[in-house]
C-alpha cells in the first residue's frame, strides 16, 4: 500500500454524503478531505471478515489461481515514442563507451558507498532503508543497474525498458516518494559527473560523456516514473474499492458490536478503579482493548481521515495518558474523578463513532463468493497499511500463510461441492478463531491468508497453533453423515521492517512450504536463508 491512503471523503458521492451526514449530526461544517499520513479487509462478524453460513453457487475450480505473490499490473511493454528516444541516447554513448566502461571496471563501488550513505543519514530517506538491507542487497542491486545501464546497446533495449519499469513498480508498491527518487537520481548524476572528470582526457571529451551519461540517466527515470505513476493509480483505485467495501458489511451490526466492546471495555475499567487493587495500567489502556485495536486497523482504513476520526484518537489519546498519569497510587476520591472523566469521554467516542457509521450508504460488496471472506485484491492496500503504521507506531504485524493439506484428495475422492464446503467451513473457523481487528483473505483455490496487527512472535505463533488445532479437532460432516478429518500447514512471517510488502508474503509462503515439507498440519515460523517455495518470483532490485 502506499505510504498515504486516499481519503474516503475523495470517493465521489459518498465521500460528500459522509462529510454532510456527521456534519449534519455534528453540528461543524463538513471537514475538507485530506490524507492520512499512513498506509491498505464474534459473533456478529466484523465488516470485513464474515463467516460463511451458507451455500453458494460459486464453485473452487472457478476460483482463480494461486500466484505468489501478485504481480505488477499488466501494461503494454513500451510505446514507440519512448523507445525512439531511448535508441538515440544509447547510441549517443557509443562514442564514450571506453570512458565509461573504465567508470563501471573500479568506480561504481565508491558512488554506491557515497549514495546509501547520504540516504541513510536522511530520516526520511532512512525509514524505507536499513544498513543490512542496503549492505546485502541494495548496494550489489544499484551497482548491477548502473552497469547494466553503462553497458547497454541498443539490442538491450528491450531488457532494459522492463528494468526500469520493475524498479518503478517497487517504488510505488513502498510508497517511496518522488522527490526521494529524483535526489537519488541527481546524487548519481552528481557521482558519475565526478568520476567522468577524474578519467576523462580533457575537458571535452568529459563534457561529451557527461552530456550522454546525463541523458541516459533523464530517460531511464522517466520510464520509471511513468511505470511508478501506473501503480500509484492502480492501488489508489483499489484502496478507494477497499473502503467503499469494507463500510458496507452488515453496518448496523457492526455499529452495535462496536459499541458493546467500547462498553465492555469501560465496564472493564469501572470494575478495576473500584477494586481494592486496580491492577496494571496496561490492561486497561484503550488503545489496547477490542474496540481500540479495532479503530486502528480498521475503523481508521475504513472511513478515512475525517475531523470525527482525528477527534476519536485524540480522545483515546487523552484516555490512555490519564490512566498512565493519574491511576498509580490514586485514592479513591482521585479514582472517582478519574472514572467520571473517563465515562465522559467514552460517551464523546460512542457519539462519533455512530456518526461514522450513520453517514454510510450501501455501497456495492466485494467478498469472495465462496468463502464471505476478503478478496485478494484487498491485500495490497492492507499490508501497505499495517507497514506504515509498523514505520509510524512500532506496532508489529504478522502475516499467516494457510494451506489445506491433501485438498485435490479431497476433490478427487469426495467431488467438488464437498471440497467447496470444506473450504466454507475453514473460512467460518479462521473467523471463529481470531480477533475483531484481523483480517482474513481467501488468497486462491485453498490457500487462506491472515493479517494479525499488533502482535510479537508469541502471539501471533499462539494464534496460528490456535487456528492449526481448531482445523484438526473440527472434522466436517459429509452429506451422507461421514466425517472429513482436515488440516492445515501454516507459515508466519512477521514483518522485519522491509517496506515491501510482498517480501513478508514470500516469506509467510516460504515458512507454508516448509511446513508442508515438514509433514504438513503444523505452524512454521518464517527465518532467515528459508528456502524459496517451487514456482516462487525472486524478490530482487
Amino acid at each position: 500500500m502506499t505510504v498515504a491512503n486516499e481519503n474516503l471523503t475523495q470517493i465521489p458521492g459518498l465521500g460528500r454524503a459522509v462529510r454532510a451526514s456527521c456534519a449534519r449530526r455534528s453540528g461543524r461544517r463538513p471537514p475538507e478531505a485530506t490524507a492520512v499520513a499512513t498506509l491498505p479487509p464474534r459473533s456478529p462478524a466484523p465488516l470485513s471478515t464474515a463467516a460463511p453460513r451458507r451455500r453458494t453457487i460459486a464453485s473452487v475450480n472457478a476460483s482463480p489461481p494461486t500466484v505468489r505473490p501478485p504481480a505488477a499490473p499488466q501494461r503494454p511493454r513500451r510505446d514507440t515514442r519512448l523507445a525512439e528516444d531511448w535508441e538515440r541516447r544509447l547510441g549517443a554513448v557509443a562514442p564514450v563507451r571506453g570512458l565509461l566502461e573504465e567508470i563501471r571496471a573500479d568506480g561504481l563501488a565508491v558512488l554506491a558507498d557515497h549514495f546509501y550513505g547520504d540516504m541513510l543519514d536522511d530520516p526520511r530517506a532512512a525509514r524505507y532503508l536499513s544498513p543490512e538491507q542496503v549492505r546485502e542487497r541494495l548496494k550489489p542491486s544499484l551497482q548491477r543497474w548502473l552497469r547494466d545501464l553503462l553497458a547497454a546497446g541498443i539490442g538491450d533495449l528491450d531488457t532494459l525498458y522492463a528494468q526500469q519499469q520493475h524498479v518503478g513498480h517497487v517504488h510505488a508498491r513502498i510508497g517511496v516518494p518522488v522527490d526521494l527518487v529524483y535526489r537519488g537520481g541527481r546524487m548519481l548524476k552528481d557521482g558519475l559527473r565526478a568520476a567522468i572528470r577524474a578519467r576523462a582526457d580533457g575537458e571535452a571529451a568529459a563534457l561529451e560523456a557527461i552530456e550522454a551519461v546525463d541523458s541516459l540517466l533523464d530517460i531511464a527515470f522517466e520510464t520509471m516514473t511513468r511505470a511508478y505513476a501506473r501503480s500509484r493509480e492502480d492501488a489508489g483505485a483499489v484502496d478507494g474499492s477497499f473502503r467503499l467495501f469494507s463500510l458496507i458489511q452488515n453496518i448496523g451490526t457492526e455499529r452495535e458490536r462496536q459499541r458493546a466492546l467500547l462498553l465492555a471495555w469501560e465496564n472493564a475499567v469501572l470494575y478495576a478503579l473500584t477494586a481494592e487493587q486496580p491492577g496494571p495500567t496496561q490492561a486497561l489502556l484503550i488503545s489496547r482493548s477490542e474496540f481500540g485495536l479495532w479503530f486502528l486497523h480498521k475503523g481508521l482504513a475504513s472511513f478515512g481521515d475525517t475531523a470525527e476520526t482525528r477527534e476519536v484518537a485524540a480522545i483515546s489519546g487523552r484516555i490512555d495518558q490519564a490512566l498512565h498519569e493519574r491511576l498509580p497510587g490514586a485514592d479513591a476520591a482521585a479514582r472517582r474523578a478519574l472514572l467520571e472523566d473517563l465515562r465522559a469521554w467514552a460517551e464523546e467516542i460512542r457519539s462519533l463513532v455512530g456518526m461514522l457509521f450513520e453517514g454510510i450508504g450501501d455501497l456495492e460488496s466485494g467478498r469472495d463468493a465462496l468463502t464471505r471472506l476478503l478478496n485478494r485484491r484487498f491485500l495490497p492496500t492492507i499490508l501497505r497499511r499495517e507497514i506504515s503504521l509498523h514505520a509510524n507506531t512500532g506496532r508489529q504485524f504478522a502475516v499467516l500463510m494457510l494451506d489445506l493439506d491433501h485438498f485435490k484428495a479431497i476433490n478427487d475422492t469426495h467431488g467438488h461441492e464437498t471440497g467447496d464446503r470444506a473450504l466454507q467451513h475453514v473460512a467460518a473457523l479462521l473467523v471463529d478463531n481470531t480477533r475483531g481487528s484481523d483480517y482474513l483473505f481467501r488468497y486462491g483455490g485453498e490457500e487462506f491468508v491472515v493479517v494479525l496487527g499488533s502482535v510479537g512472535e508469541t502471539e501471533a505463533l499462539g494464534i496460528a497453533e490456535g487456528l492449526r488445532r481448531a482445523i484438526a479437532e473440527s472434522p466436517l460432516t459429509l452429506a451422507d453423515g461421514g466425517r472429513l478429518d482436515l488440516t492445515a500447514s501454516i507459515g508466519v512471517a512477521l514483518q522485519d521492517g522491509h517496506p515491501d510488502y510482498e517480501r513478508v508474503l514470500a516469506r509467510a509462503d516460504a515458512a507454508m512450504y516448509q511446513a508442508k515439507r515438514g509433514g504438513r498440519d503444523r505452524v512454521v515460523l518464517a527465518v532467515k536463508g528459508m528456502p524459496e517455495p517451487p514456482g516462487a518470483r525472486a524478490l530482487r532490485y
